[in-house]
């Protein structure tokens, strides 16, 4: 899981986890271990060891993926992955390029699938949330999400683009 310390990272950490699946994740905020740990993270790692340009095809660690960063990184995790394994691409905290080759995907046989919650269709978005209402512990929801009112949305969205803010951030308009 690349991104783990955001808000895409825990939720998939802790729905992973709770699926059976071993979780690691990856950071650039060794602080937030502890927390990934208690959302059911085996490992964490430094993001420094997937974030820079690699090579294209690399020792097959990963059975699969959920990456929230792009670039550089998810051409690494792409390139990790065991034979058969698919990733998911649903963010570009760190770029929107994509540098790699096509070597995973034809060696390998792993599978890229993009994530799109805007133009899904609402039976799809539906059911998603129902396996989240069923899937996902509320405790560890809870414990990953901070709520801010209206009047702090700017100061914390600027923590938010600086790579502040650990977990969810909800905006309650009403306060």
């Amino acid at each position: 899981m690349s991104g783990a310390s955001g808000g895409v990272g825990t939720v998939a950490i802790a729905l992973l986890a709770a699926r059976g699946y071993r979780v690691t994740a990856s950071t650039g905020r060794p602080e937030n271990g502890d927390a990934l740990r208690a959302l059911g993270a085996a490992d964490v790692i430094d993001r420094a060891t997937i974030a820079e340009p690699g090579k294209p095809m690399q020792r097959a660690v990963w059975a699969g993926a959920v990456d929230s960063v792009g670039g550089a990184t998810l051409a690494n995790v792409l390139a990790a992955t065991q034979y058969g394994g698919s990733v998911t691409a649903c963010g570009l905290a760190q770029d929107t390029s994509l540098p790699t080759t096509v070597l995973p995907f034809i060696l390998r046989g792993v599978s890229l699938l993009g994530i799109d919650s805007v133009a899904a269709p609402l039976d799809l978005r539906q059911r998603a949330w129902a396996r989240l209402a069923t899937d996902l512990d509320p405790a560890l929801l809870r414990a990953a999400t901070r709520t801010v009112g209206l009047a702090e949305a700017i100061e914390v969205g600027a923590e938010v683009v600086a790579g502040r803010v650990h977990g969810r951030t909800v905006v309650d308009v009403t306060r």
